[in-house]
């Protein structure tokens, strides 16, 4: 995992053993604010100098091994974890070709499900989240995602678009096609970030990608992504 930290930010390598927030957040793949809330509650190690938060890398790299290594933060058959989050009419084929468009139309899919309280909540709150910062994962993957107080529980619904969608600004420049969009409730962080990892680690898959693009239909899709 100590490669991930020598990955480019804005121009910069991160050698150091100090963080920022933004760096934080850039390798946990969530908001600064989300960062900042944790930091504030005590929920992620971390220490003040003056004013500003800042964060020893090693013991980040420990707090994320504790988690996603975590027997009680999500059940351990991650196959039966999936069929828990998402159903067949929650995967819906797309062809829109801007991110804002892609990401409201799977967001108002996503807010059918019972966890979700507020729709229009989701909608700003998966907006926002873009503006901070691109979720596209690079190999032509989107993973939106937010922490609400309107969700009662973790649920994912999946974009199968048919075409480019081009301006999500992936860093690998490839256009995005596959979307995996995830709302937890706010007290949710262990279960959240280890559902993000599952997704990441599962699609970096050739095979399963190019399979749910030529998917025709929820139910072979929905198979695809429930195998074990």
């Amino acid at each position: 995992m100590n490669a991930i930290f020598y990955k480019k930010v804005r121009g910069t390598i991160l050698e150091d053993d100090i963080l920022t927030i933004e760096e934080v957040a850039k390798y946990l793949r969530v908001s600064e604010r989300t960062v900042y809330d944790w930091a504030q509650k005590g929920e992620i190690p971390s220490g003040k100098i003056g004013t500003v938060w800042r964060f020893k890398r090693d013991e980040i790299e420990r707090w994320v091994n504790d988690r996603l290594s975590s027997k009680t933060s999500a059940p351990g058959d991650m196959s039966v974890l999936v069929r828990n989050i998402l159903s067949p009419e929650r995967i819906v084929f797309m062809e829109h070709q801007t991110k804002r468009d892609a990401l409201v139309r799977l967001s108002q899919t996503l807010a059918t499900a019972p966890q979700i309280k507020d729709a229009k909540e989701l909608e700003t709150e998966i907006l926002r989240r873009e503006e901070l910062m691109s979720t596209a994962m690079g190999r032509g993957i989107a993973i939106p995602h937010v922490r609400i107080s309107s969700v009662t529980d973790l649920v994912v619904a999946v974009g199968i678009s048919k075409v480019d969608i081009i301006d999500f600004q992936a860093i690998d420049e490839v256009p995005v096609r596959l979307l995996f969009m995830i709302a937890a409730a706010s007290n949710q962080h262990n279960y959240y970030l280890q559902t993000l990892s599952y997704f990441t680690s599962k699609l970096k898959e050739q095979e399963l990608r190019d399979s749910l693009l030529k998917s025709t239909d929820q139910m072979e899709a929905y198979r695809l992504l429930t195998e074990s």
